[in-house]
This record gives structure tokens, sequence and C-alpha cells, in this order.
């Protein structure tokens, strides 16, 4: 009896080097562009990379993302571990938190500013751009009160966007959420708004009412868009410290010449936000329009059992990025630096120990070496296959003179024979 396939758990995809027809996640070399260009902008930005572990303790989440949300509610992967609840991290600003908690990194108003880049877990319905297995790229700034630090990751993320050429298709939507004694004052008002419609709320909004009414205002059902649309504005509850707040960080990119949208029913997702809050959006992907989403959370340290320190940050959904890069016609290509070509017996008993001393020679050059002992006619056929550069060839004159021929497969150059011992310089030399 035939053993029955087994195939990839559903919503967590696998990353394959090429594309392949009906894959749906973008290959391998545009994550790595993706992922350089990243480390490269937080490198210029003075942010500093940390990782923190996939699982944690459930109380973690279940105190900093609010009881009553989507992700605590249905969407959790949970388990027990001996006597212990944890969780697959859904999100990384907890874990950033907890992080700087237990390691004192956020003593005395130290200032941190991080950046994190992996995989998070939700156990949501798996749809274009969303997965159960998902990766993230964020960044958590603490120590800093005032509303640069807001403008700046606006301004960080405007040019990742440009350098990843999706700059054109985007926009960021910005809101104030204000304080929490600001957002009660709101919540009841909201909540008494909502009970006199209350048999037009579906069941999650039902659910939400009086524990959470503002995650109604978050909800994505048609049907209620035009019953939200006249419910009271958080903004006339805002307190004036937090609205000069506000004003400033437009006035921020107003300088930078940053365009943006004012959203006031723009609340985010999660309980620990105050403050400034924004998300950028591209009508590029369909429903899911949102690619990355951040905020002001000044008081999830203290919630945490830490220091009060203000803090702001965002995440970006990796894949929906790359699956923008890719609708704007964004390419990455692994090309193959050079393809070693042995002929003769000698030489072609020697083709590892070449190879090695090549790569030795030439660190960071990409090299492919035959293994089946074809001809020298039927080396250079593959050679051309592979998409190589260079074909470099070892034959019994080389190997008695401690040469190597380099030919040009994809230039019109003519080919040279150089002492093996300089293949790094001239390498060098081809790739400045």
């Amino acid at each position: 009896m035939k053993e029955q396939k087994i195939q990839a758990v559903k919503g967590m995809a696998d990353i394959l080097p090429d594309n392949v027809e009906k894959h749906k996640l973008p290959p391998i070399s545009l994550w790595h562009l993706l992922e350089t260009i990243i480390r490269d902008l937080m490198q210029s930005y003075n942010y500093n990379e940390i990782r923190f572990p996939l699982l944690e303790d459930t109380a973690l989440f279940s105190r900093s993302l609010g009881e009553v949300t989507d992700i605590v509610e249905k969407e959790m992967y949970t388990f027990m571990d001996g006597d212990s609840s944890v969780t697959l991290r859904p999100e990384g600003t907890a874990s950033c938190v907890r992080s700087c908690i237990e390691n004192g990194m956020i003593r005395n108003q130290q200032l941190q500013r991080l950046w994190y880049f992996g995989p998070m877990f939700r156990h949501e319905q798996p749809q274009y751009g969303r997965y159960r297995q998902f990766y993230q790229f964020g960044v958590e700034a603490f120590g800093l009160a005032g509303p640069d630090i807001d403008a700046e990751q606006i301004a960080m993320l405007a040019t990742l966007w440009r350098k990843l050429g999706i700059g054109s298709s985007t926009i960021v939507e910005v809101n104030s959420l204000g304080s929490a004694a600001d957002r009660e004052a709101f919540k009841k008002d909201l909540v008494e708004y909502f009970v006199k419609y209350q048999d037009k709320l579906d069941e999650d909004s039902k659910k939400r009412l009086y524990k959470n009414p503002l995650r109604i205002l978050d909800s994505k059902n048609q049907d209620l868009q035009e019953l939200i649309s006249g419910a009271p504005a958080l903004t006339s509850y805002i307190n004036q410290e937090d609205q000069q707040h506000f004003a400033a960080f437009l006035a921020q990119l107003e300088l930078l010449e940053i365009p943006y949208r004012i959203n006031p029913r723009l609340i985010r997702g999660l309980d620990y936000y105050n403050r400034t809050v924004f998300e950028w959006v591209t009508d590029k992907l369909g429903a899911q329009s949102a690619i990355c989403a951040g905020g002001r959370y000044n008081g999830l340290t203290a919630q945490l059992g830490g220091p009060s320190t203000p803090a702001v940050g965002f995440a970006m959904g990796v894949e929906r990025v790359l699956l923008l890069m890719q609708a704007h016609g964004v390419t990455a290509v692994n090309v193959l630096d050079g393809y070693l070509i042995c002929a003769g017996d000698a030489a072609t008993s020697k083709t590892l120990v070449l190879a090695e001393q090549i790569r030795a020679l030439c660190p960071g050059f990409s090299l492919a070496i035959n293994y089946d002992g074809s001809s020298f006619k039927s080396q250079f056929k593959k050679a051309d296959k592979s998409g190589a550069r260079l074909a470099l060839v070892i034959g019994e004159d080389e190997l008695a003179n401690a040469t190597i021929t380099i030919k040009f497969l994809r230039e019109a150059r003519v080919q040279e024979t150089i002492l093996l011992k300089d293949i790094g310089e001239y390498c060098g030399r081809l790739s400045n």
C-alpha cells in the first residue's frame, strides 16, 4: 500500500529558491533583497537587532494585547508545557518589551532602538498575503517621549518603500488615540450610541460592545460601515497635551514632505496603543490593503511589570510587502559568478580541491562545479545553462603551470589566462 504523501500544515508555506507554478510566495532571492535593504537601513538609522524566542508565557499576550481581541480570543497557538501555558508568538512588540524588562535594558529611562525580523503565528483563515505562519519586520524605540521619534519612524518607512520600489503606491494614515482616560470617556458614549442599534450589530460586535467597544470601529463588516460612520469620533475627546503632541507630529511629517491622511476611525486592533497610531496602506493588494502599522504604547512596559517608559514602534507584514514588490515588477535574481570546468584526468581528480582553493581566494564568489565526469564540451553546455557569468577552466596545461583560464559566458570579452593565486584579485576587479 502506497504511503500517503505528507504536506505542509495549512497556512504554513515553503519559501522556495525559484518561482514555482502555483506557488504563492515570492522566491527566496526577493526575500534576500528585502532583508539586505532592511539590514542596511536599520544600520543607517542606528537601530540594533534583537532576537527573542518563538515561545512565550501565554500571560504575556493576554495581558498586553487585551482579552477581547481576535488574536487572544481566536488566533493564538496555545498549549500546555508541563504545568505552564505557552504560546507561539503572534506578534513581536510584547516579546520585545518582555525582553527589555527582563534584561534590564530600560532601567532609568535608558534609550533603546531595536529591530527584529522573524516568523509569527496566528490561527486564522489563510488568504492572499496572510498566512498562519507569517513573517514580520518590526521596530521598537524606548525612552523617547516626544513626537520626533514618531515622525522618524514614518520617515524610515517612507525611505524603505522607496528603496524597495513600492513608494508610489503607499500612503500613511494617521490618528491619535489620546490617553487611557480619554478613551474611557469615549467608550462610555460609544456604548450608549451602539446600544441604540444593538439589533443591527453582528455577533462579534455584540460581544465587544461592553468589553471593548472601540474594536467595533475596527470592524471590516461592510454592513456595519454606515452605522460606524455615525458613531461619536474619538478626536473630540482627546486632551490638549495629546492634541499638541499629534499636531507636532503632523508638523514634522509636513517638514519631511511625507504625504499622509488623517483617519479618525483608525484605532489599531491591540489594547496597548495610545497617542500616535499609523497604518501604511496600498491599493495594489485588494482587501489586504495594510502592509505596516504601529504607534505609541507608553503604558505597556509598566503593564508588564517594568518601569514606566515611553515607547513607539511598528510591524510590517513581510509577505504583503513582497507581493507588492512583485506587483511593481521588482525582481531579484541570484546570479552565479563562476562554473569550474576541469579537463583531463589529473585536473578532474582535483576538482573539489581546486574549487576549495578558488573559494578561499575569492570570498563571496559563488561557484558551481561538475560532479559527473562529463566531457569538456558537455561541461561548457552545463556552464552556459547554469547562468554563470564566467567559465573557469583548468586543463592539463593550467594544472602544470598553476594557472586558470577565464572565459566570459555573457559578455563579448577576450578570455584570459592568469595565475591561480591571482584569482582573488582578478575577481575583485570584476566586481568593482
